[in-house]
C-alpha cells in the first residue's frame, strides 16, 4: 500500500508540473539585424548540446521582450542577416566562437520552443527554432506567427538547411 501511495504522490506531482502556468519563461526575441537574442550555455564554454535543458537568453542589446537576458558578448556576433517572411521573421549569420570560449570540435545543437531549454519562448511568435554551430562559426534563428514555417524537426542538418538565409 505505501508503494502505491508513493506512485500515485509521484504521478501527481508529474501532473502539476506538467500543468502548472507559464510562469518561469524563457524569452528571446527577433526584432532587426541589430536587436535580437539568441540561447548559449549558462557558462562560458560549455557545450551546446549539452546544454539544451539549461541555456540562457542573450540578447544584442536589452530589449524588453527578452527581460531577464543577459547581453551577446561583444566581438561573438561577427556578421548578422535580419529577413522575414509570410508567418517568420530570422536572423543568420556568423559568429566567432572564441569570444564564448566555445569548442571548434562542437558540432553544435538546437533551441527550440519544442522543450530546449523548458518553458522558452519567442516574443510575438507561436514557435522558434535556433542552432549554433560552434565548429564551423554559424548561427540562426526563427520566430514564427506560422508554426508550419519553423522547422524543429531536423536539427542535425545545420543552420543552412534548417534556417535558409544569408551566413556570409
Amino acid at each position: 500500500m505505501a508503494k502505491l501511495f508513493t506512485l500515485l504522490s509521484i504521478l501527481a506531482a508529474v501532473i502539476f508540473i506538467e500543468t502548472a502556468p507559464t510562469s518561469g519563461q524563457i524569452t528571446t526575441a527577433v526584432e532587426s539585424e541589430t536587436n535580437f537574442c539568441i540561447f548559449l550555455p549558462p557558462q562560458l564554454g560549455g557545450g551546446i548540446a549539452e546544454h539544451e535543458d539549461d541555456a540562457v537568453v542573450f540578447c544584442t542589446t536589452p530589449l524588453s521582450s527578452a527581460p531577464d537576458a543577459g547581453l551577446i558578448p561583444s566581438g561573438f556576433i561577427k556578421t548578422a542577416h535580419f529577413a522575414t517572411g509570410a508567418g517568420y521573421v530570422q536572423v543568420t549569420g556568423t559568429i566567432d566562437r572564441s569570444k564564448y570560449n566555445l569548442s571548434s570540435s562542437d558540432g553544435g545543437g538546437q533551441y527550440d520552443s519544442v522543450g530546449a531549454p523548458p518553458r522558452a519562448t519567442c516574443a510575438n511568435s507561436n514557435k522558434f527554432v535556433e542552432l549554433v554551430e560552434p565548429d564551423i562559426e554559424l548561427f540562426c534563428i526563427r520566430c514564427c506567427t506560422d508554426k508550419k514555417k519553423c522547422n524543429t524537426g531536423e536539427s542535425t542538418e545545420g543552420c543552412e538547411h534548417v534556417i535558409p538565409g544569408d551566413y556570409s
